[in-house]
């Protein structure tokens, strides 16, 4: 899965990208995307590792795109920066509030609202471009009574642009999902705002467009969230035990790079299931509803085609007893069959025979 960041320039997209990928290198921002991979942080990933110190331990991961910034009045970069929003699964929008006279403003002021609106209105009418064609080529075509529904259908959609609502605001039943599922529209991709404060503001909460903020956030059901990429810088240069003190110090009972990871990870549809032993303990990344069969086909084709059932364990239950042993005495070993749809945190043994 793919995250986008997205927003205009100098609002610290990069330093984020950075901060998320764990960049060792400063990553120079340019006019082509930027890719990397970051790992979802997860405590119940570390306790196991504890538990059964493996020799290796993989966590969860996202793809990161950091897409250019978007220029208003640029239309060859606009098409630079739509292409790369369309290849994204989800986007994370960033939002200058930090005031630096080192870093300009692009437009000369600190207007968070209104930049959030200039990349929104990019992206609707860019879907609204992509239905006005697919509506006149339905018009034209000789076979327009075969596809009154998906007319109708786009008519709608159209109405919710003109309004000004993005199309993740449109009710769409299953069956005109179906009649969707080959257009790539933008603005039903999952969305988060992050807002890039500065050090102070992100400490005592007092700026003086946050409650704006939050009201428009609220207005318009956009999830939102503060993070200093100052404060982040600090916290990543950090290990272990310093790390744990200057966030007591300061007051942050999570990193904001954490949050991000996990609020994207989550908007996705996403969740984890885990395998252990000594070997390794890792995370594997599946979509909601998923079968016991089709999440043994992320470790291997052979064990989805040859499964037999799987031995599950809720984590919280091995958290609870601290042991394998104790799991069985207590009865909490279940087999499951193939369609058995995996919860977020189950740990995994799968039986298969090929």
């Amino acid at each position: 899965m793919q995250l986008g960041i997205i927003g205009m320039p100098l609002v610290g997209k990069t330093t984020i990208f950075e901060l998320l990928t764990e960049s060792k290198e400063k990553v120079m921002g340019s006019a082509k995307t930027n890719t990397g991979m970051a790992r979802v942080p997860d405590a119940r990933i570390d306790y196991l590792a504890g538990m059964f110190k493996p020799k290796k331990t993989t966590y969860a991961q996202l793809e990161i795109l950091d897409i250019p910034g978007l220029v208003p009045g640029a239309e060859k970069a606009a098409g630079v920066f739509l292409e790369a929003v369309r290849q994204a699964d989800a986007l994370l929008h960033v939002v200058r509030l930090f005031d630096d006279s080192s870093i300009p403003s692009l437009s000369g002021e600190i207007n968070p609202i209104k930049d959030i609106e200039t990349i929104n209105y990019e992206l609707l009418l860019a879907d609204l471009d992509l239905i006005e064609k697919r509506i006149d080529r339905i018009n034209k075509n000789k076979k327009k009574n075969q596809m009154l529904e998906e007319l109708a259908l786009l008519k709608r959609l159209q109405e919710a642009i003109e309004n000004e609502k993005p199309l993740s605001s449109v009710e769409i039943n299953k069956d005109e999902q179906e009649l969707l599922v080959n257009y790539r529209f933008l603005t039903t991709k999952p969305l988060l705002i992050a807002l890039n404060v500065s050090e102070n503001d992100l400490l005592n909460k007092e700026y003086k467009q946050r409650d704006e903020l939050f009201k428009y956030s609220q207005d318009n059901q956009l999830p939102i969230l503060e993070i200093s990429a100052g404060i982040e810088r600090e916290i990543a240069e950090l290990d272990g035990e310093e790390k744990d003190i200057f966030m007591a110090e300061a007051g942050i009972e999570q990193a904001g790079i954490v949050k991000i990871c996990r609020s994207m990870y989550h908007r996705l549809g996403l969740i984890s299931f885990f395998t252990v032993g000594e070997d390794e303990v890792k995370a594997w990344t599946i979509e909601q509803s998923s079968v016991a069969r089709k999440a043994a086909g992320k470790i291997h084709s052979d064990i989805e085609r040859g499964f037999i059932r799987a031995e599950v364990v809720e984590y919280q239950h091995l958290k609870d007893l601290g042991s394998m042993a104790a799991l069985k005495e207590k009865g909490l070993f279940r087999l499951e069959g193939k369609e058995y749809l995996v919860k977020d945190g189950d740990i995994i043994h799968f039986r298969f025979n090929v």
